[in-house]
């Protein structure tokens, strides 16, 4: 189940990025053509002033083409062997140099920029070249070890009364090969996104933790690793089948069509394992962050500055109480007529 989520999950990141896949077909067809160009040149100084050779132009005679290479005319092997080997380790160094910005890429949910994907492929050059040189001396060890070994297995087995033994280790060997391969192969892919993803200056602790990881998940990520490769040998033996079936021997355009087709398809089961790689570090492998609970700061009440003045009350002159004592004019002559008429009231 896990496996097969593996394989979902790096199919879907190759598929949102197949443009990574588009310009490496186009980088390794270029550099395949100039490789190819100092061995076009000896042919063609041959083929174009005989007609014997017509069988390597219309078709492929392995006999007259051994004759064309033993000629003097042809000149020295590595004379076209040359190039072809350093436009060979050109591509490795284009692969070592683009192959972080395609993790990078494979681990982004956005579409990464340019100008991103070129910052980690500089980035990550030194530590790449690094890596890749502790691969090669590791798997060159164990697959020169275990061919050593299969060697004195079928020595023994060759010895034995039994025909079929020796075909039967043979297969079993090299089957045994393969899947150890296999592992090496899956322990310095972790590393190498190790290395990209965690920005990891020190390669020695992503080949640590790649193996760590590789060792104790084997079955699944061997697993996942192997549908990638046998869905590649489907696509090779299907390639040959077609080229063989469909395209008639006179038929260059025909021949050049299906064979850059077929390692155009052969690039996905690469890429595809790329993107199984990425997807179990963004699960496994990636330290989870810890997340402290967030304890809220007591706020303190608003300090009021400001007094709010009251409504003021209407202001009363301080007016002392009038006199009762005194008296107007008018009210005492009011009452000096009522004391007149008292008086006149008396005499009457």
């Amino acid at each position: 189940m896990v496996e097969q989520k593996l394989l979902r999950s790096g199919w879907a990141r190759m598929g949102r990025n197949k443009r990574y896949i588009i310009w490496f077909f186009i980088l390794n067809v270029l550099l395949a053509w100039f490789g190819a160009a100092a061995f076009n040149h000896q042919v063609s100084g041959i083929l174009d002033h005989s007609l014997y050779p017509q069988k390597l132009v219309h078709g492929f005679d392995l006999a007259v083409f051994i004759e064309m290479v033993a000629r003097p005319e042809f000149g020295p092997t590595m004379a076209s062997v040359g190039p072809a080997t350093h436009f060979a380790l050109l591509f490795f160094f284009a692969t070592a140099l683009f192959l972080p910005g395609v993790l990078q890429g494979y681990a982004s949910t956005y579409r990464l920029p340019r100008e991103e994907f070129f910052r980690a492929c500089g980035r990550n050059l030194w530590r790449f070249i690094r890596l890749l040189i502790v691969a090669g001396i590791v798997m060159g060890i164990v697959a020169g070890a275990l061919f050593a070994i299969r060697g004195a297995l079928l020595k023994q087995a060759a010895e034995s009364t039994n025909e079929l033994l020796p075909f039967y280790v043979s297969v079993a060997t090299l089957c045994v090969i393969f899947l150890a391969m296999a592992a090496l192969r899956i322990w310095f892919d972790l590393a190498e996104v190790d290395v990209v993803l965690s920005d990891q200056r020190a390669v020695r602790r992503s080949i640590g933790s790649g193996f760590r990881h590789m060792w104790r998940n084997l079955g699944t990520l061997l697993g996942a690793y192997v549908v990638a490769t046998i869905v590649g040998a489907i696509i090779l033996v299907g390639g040959i089948w077609v080229w063989i079936r469909f395209v008639p021997a006179p038929s260059v355009l025909g021949a050049i069509f299906i064979s850059q087709l077929t390692l155009l398809l052969l690039l996905i089961p690469r890429f595809w394992q790329r993107g199984i790689a990425v997807s179990y570090y963004l699960r496994n492998m990636v330290e989870p962050i810890a997340v402290q609970a967030f304890t809220p700061t007591p706020i303190a009440p608003p300090l009021i500055t400001s007094v709010v003045s009251e409504p003021a009350s209407p202001v009363i002159p301080n007016i002392p109480p009038p006199d009762r004592r005194e008296r107007s004019p008018l009210n005492t002559s009011l009452q000096h007529d009522d004391g007149d008429a008292s008086i006149a009231a008396a005499e009457i």
